[in-house]
């Protein structure tokens, strides 16, 4: 065989799929984490607004010697907002001395909510 004639390479296509492949499975691992921050995000902003609900009944029994009847009374005297877009808060009153059952229920777009 000729010195300068080059050699068949088996492996050729290799080098290119391969970095190709160490590529894809980079993103895909990248994804996945990104994806568990994001839910984890999620679930602390809902626990955050069931804490300032709570916190605002709180104020108001303190305060004014009763719970407030409704959340609106929250957000008129105690300065409470939320996203009404991504929350749903349940705010069920039991009675005047009685801490209400709070629950924050997140709207996921991705599970039939609204656009």
């Amino acid at each position: 065989m000729n010195r300068f004639q080059k050699k068949p390479k088996k492996l050729l296509h290799l080098r290119f799929f391969l970095p190709l492949l160490i590529f894809c499975a980079v993103l895909f691992l990248f994804l996945g984490a990104l994806s568990g921050v994001s839910q984890s995000a999620a679930r602390e902003e809902a626990e955050s607004l069931e804490d300032s609900v709570r916190r605002g009944a709180v104020q108001c029994y303190a305060l004014e010697g009763f719970y407030p009847e409704s959340l609106s009374y929250l957000e008129e005297h105690y300065g409470l907002s939320y996203n009404k877009e991504k929350y749903v808060v349940s705010y069920e009153v039991i009675g005047s001395n009685m801490m209400p059952d709070i629950m924050v229920i997140p709207l996921d777009k991705r599970e039939g909510g609204r656009e």
